[in-house]
């Protein structure tokens, strides 16, 4: 395996995850709605800050490998359709500190993804904690691993 780091820059994203986007169906946030699920079914995301980082790459999304993780037919939201979802371990560098800090790659598949589409340049990233210096437009570091 060899590792890879590819820059990219914070965009803003729908705010579904968070629950910023103050969507009634969505009242805590996806990512709240979803943890019971993935928690049952082998991943824990409690430990993570619960809101996604959109993080788009010029040159389009990086090629990632095989995911950590892999979940089909996910029915986690009593009206909207299943979905299925890949993480890959990754590590984001913090831009205040520069200091890495451990995140997974949350990845919706896009054929499952029944609305807040992603551009195909952007990867949505869960980090451990919140960021400090994180703002819109700002360069970003992500480190993982490619299977050879």
């Amino acid at each position: 395996m060899s590792k890879v780091i590819v820059s990219g820059t914070v965009i803003r994203g729908h705010q579904v995850a968070s629950g910023a986007a103050l969507d009634d169906r969505f009242p805590e946030g996806t990512l709240k709605m979803q943890l019971p699920i993935f928690r049952e079914r082998g991943l824990d995301l409690s430990v993570f800050h619960l809101a996604t980082l959109n993080v788009s790459f010029e040159d389009g999304r990086p090629g990632l490998g095989e995911p950590a993780h892999t979940f089909r037919d996910v029915k986690w939201h009593p009206t909207e359709p299943a979905e299925d979802f890949s993480f890959f371990p990754c590590r984001i560098r913090e831009p205040e500190t520069d200091d890495f800090v451990e995140a997974l790659i949350y990845f919706p598949h896009p054929e499952t993804k029944p609305e807040h589409e992603q551009p195909e340049d952007v990867l949505e990233v869960l980090a451990m904690r919140k960021l400090a210096g994180l703002e819109y437009g700002v360069a970003v570091d992500l480190e993982y691993k490619l299977h050879a």
